[in-house]
């Protein structure tokens, strides 16, 4: 299965307008962003556990990091609630579930094949401020990419010409970009080469987002 898979492409997916598609587990669904492969493949996704629900023990053969974007996402190393970010790297296992439902957004097999950094954080420790209206906080750096976590205030501009490719997830609010409303839910990509060129909305906006990594894409082996 190929899902937005032509990395060379501005891609935009307002994901609220996505049917649930049934997962290999019951009671937990999924909205695919972009993919490459069958089950095993790699992938960006948003998930929805419903209520007790859970999915089967499993090793990250190639990595998983995800948001919680709303509701508690569980798993035998405790609970995460909404505004965490999870970095599991490759050789890690786990048995997530959620006991009263959650969603998360959800980045598969897109890890650096050595990379072993395991971590949960609250996305909105460590804020700074990083120019008029715009408040960021890095949540994770390697060689491959830079992950971050970005505030602005209401009608902020935010520019950004990271190299390597761009990829942007709205939390909250709302941003302009290139005359596409972006709203919560709203995942874009950016092919290398290509800047952010955004402004909030009156509500402002809150994001996360990625840099760099676009110049490693490869599909998982089956």
């Amino acid at each position: 299965m190929e899902v937005n898979s032509d990395f060379s492409q501005r891609i935009l997916v307002h994901s609220t307008g996505l049917p649930w598609q049934a997962s290999p587990s019951a009671g937990v669904s999924r909205r695919m962003l972009d993919r490459i492969g069958g089950e095993v493949a790699r992938a960006t996704s948003i998930v929805r556990f419903d209520a007790g629900h859970s999915f089967a023990a499993h090793t990250h053969g190639g990595g998983e990091e995800f948001v919680v974007l709303e509701g508690v996402f569980q798993d035998e190393h405790g609970d995460y609630p909404a505004g965490t970010y999870v970095r599991n790297p490759p050789t890690s296992s786990h048995t997530p579930r959620s006991d009263a439902g959650c969603t998360i957004f959800v980045k598969l097999w897109q890890f650096d094949p050595d990379d072993r950094d395991q971590f949960r954080k609250d996305m909105r420790a460590g804020l700074g401020d990083y120019g008029d209206g715009v408040q960021r906080a890095e949540l994770h750096k390697n060689a491959q990419e830079t992950v971050s976590y970005v505030q602005l205030a209401a009608d902020t501009p935010f520019d950004t010409d990271a190299e390597g490719g761009i990829e942007v997830l709205v939390l909250d609010g709302s941003v302009t970009e290139q005359g596409d409303i972006l709203q919560q839910g709203s995942w874009l990509r950016l092919p290398e080469g290509q800047s952010i060129v955004a402004t909030a909305g009156g509500d402002g906006a809150a994001l996360w987002m990625k840099t760099g990594h676009l110049r490693h894409v490869a599909a998982p082996d089956a």
